[in-house]
């Protein structure tokens, strides 16, 4: 089948950055064409082009073989190209069917100024019972699960009738039983010719889902290879090239004590069974693919979320109940993965995130005592090197690495005796990971312990003592950096 889809030395250059650098790849229909790089590698900005939301500083777009300039998402559904990103865009208050058809709901009357329910209702339950889908078109869609929604947002692009739908992450918060149904429909819509660009991080999904791989490295197309020759080996080689991998400095040793067991611990259905324990001054990572549970694991631990069975047993004494205020005054901290939503409040001052969690210590007659707050901020602005005018800024005026180092200085001040880090390195620059990974090494010397979760592996072999290997909510092995290198280490997390 001829390219349905092609771009040709595609540049995007920003202030100081490049982007994507003269970039060639195509597509042809009827395959899912995975799309995988790390963090920063271009994936993104090949989508956003292809769908018209940014355009390139350099090169073209051809579908079908012609060249077309799509300078707006419109642009896009006119050419047959369709978008389903991470984040969903439904309006939950509404219908399925409002949902798939809204700004195009069938009108009828003089004039058409009404709304033609009947017509609206069967079109969307024609277009579902195509794709394979049972869900009640008349249901709210806030009603729905997140896997359903997922499903309304691939069924709101399919109306479109594209030739080419870009799916972003579509089973980052998924279950698997969800995964299942979601590869069934695009099986389906592969069979009608469709050309499917599937991005995603979930390596381990590749062999059920795509026939083709295609990888980008620091914006550069690396390679297109079919799926039979896409082998644990061949996709770290593709992404990471030659990687130098460093140690952590000689002087970070644990101490003999645990300060935290866990023991059968069991969420259903993200993980079950976790049973592992951290030294004191221990710097101890968990890797894994997308989806295998370890953010949900630490949340479990920290209390943001409830467990079914198990024991969490902090400085020899088992925690009944676990929530953050609990295991906050216990001495754990935790930074989310998510720090805009969960890590941070951004309509509040750099000063006022940097002490949300020690609030309880400075209120005095409940009012906060500034004077009590001033020796905390000064200490982790200096300390973890916060770049700010001044304090009173806004949150959201900090870069990326800079609101990252405030979330890390938020739980500082409440003087920790275990930090919980999850991905704390995402979508901040080299420099600032450096920085974050530097803090986690000088509180192990002060005999803190951390339980790092990364998805770049790379880092975890930079900076651990020790590495648990988590695939479908369990723990499956132990390893030392010392012991392996970046690639054996993926291929322990790919492994079924």
């Amino acid at each position: 089948m001829a390219d349905k889809l092609r771009v040709e030395n595609l540049k995007k250059i920003y202030p100081g950055t490049v982007a994507l650098k003269n970039l060639t790849v195509a597509f042809d229909g009827g395959k899912v064409h995975a799309i995988i790089g790390k963090n920063g590698s271009g994936k993104s900005n090949l989508i956003e082009i292809i769908s018209g939301a940014i355009q390139p500083t350099e090169g073209t777009v051809l579908v079908d073989g012609k060249q077309v300039l799509m300078t707006c998402p419109q642009d896009a559904f006119q050419q047959g190209i369709a978008t389903v990103y991470q984040e969903m865009s439904l309006v939950r208050e509404v219908s399925v069917a409002e949902n798939i058809f809204l700004g195009r709901l069938p009108k009828k009357g003089k004039g058409e100024i009404r709304i033609d329910w009947d017509e609206t209702y069967r079109k969307a339950r024609k277009l579902l019972k195509e794709m394979g889908i049972d869900i009640d078109v008349k249901q709210k869609t806030g009603l729905l699960s997140i896997g359903q929604q997922q499903v309304v947002e691939i069924a709101k692009a399919m109306s479109f009738e594209p030739d080419v739908l870009m799916l972003d992450e579509p089973t980052s918060a998924l279950a698997m039983h969800e995964v299942t149904a979601l590869f069934k429909i695009i099986n389906n819509l592969k069979k009608k010719g469709v050309a499917i660009l599937y991005i995603s991080h979930r390596l381990q999904e590749l062999n059920e889902i795509a026939d083709t791989v295609t990888v980008l490295r620091d914006g550069e197309f690396i390679g297109k290879i079919g799926i039979k020759e896409a082998n644990p080996k061949r996709i770290v080689e593709m992404m990471f090239g030659e990687v130098e991998q460093r140690e952590r400095p000689s002087d970070l040793i644990p101490g003999t004590s645990n300060i935290l067991e866990i023991k059968g611990l069991t969420s259903f259905p993200h993980f079950s069974d976790i049973s592992f324990s951290i030294k004191k001054g221990e710097i101890l990572g968990i890797a894994g693919m997308l989806g295998s549970g370890r953010t949900e694991l630490l949340r479990a631990i920290f209390g943001a979320d409830p467990f079914n069975s198990g024991e969490i047993i902090f400085e020899g004494k088992r925690i009944e109940k676990p929530s953050p205020i609990l295991m906050k005054q216990n001495g754990i901290g935790l930074t989310p993965e998510n720090r805009k939503e969960e890590g941070l409040v951004q309509v509040l001052s750099i000063r006022e995130n940097l002490c949300m969690a020690s609030w309880g210590l400075l209120t005095q007659s409940m009012r906060i005592n500034k004077k009590l707050e001033k020796p905390l901020v000064e200490k982790q602005v200096k300390n973890l090197q916060i770049k700010a005018p001044s304090t009173e800024h806004m949150i959201s005026s900090l870069s990326g690495g800079n609101q990252q180092k405030v979330v890390v200085g938020n739980w500082l001040n409440t003087n920790p005796e275990l930090m919980m880090f999850d991905e704390p390195s995402r979508g901040i620059d080299v420099q600032a990971k450096q920085q974050i990974f530097q803090i986690m090494w000088d509180l192990s010397r002060e005999g803190v312990s951390s339980l790092f979760v990364s998805t770049e592996l790379e880092e975890l072999l930079e900076v651990c003592h020790r590495i648990l290997i988590m695939q479908h909510g369990k723990i499956v092995d132990e390893v030392y950096p010392e012991n392996l290198n970046l690639e054996r280490l993926y291929e322990m997390c790919m492994e079924a």
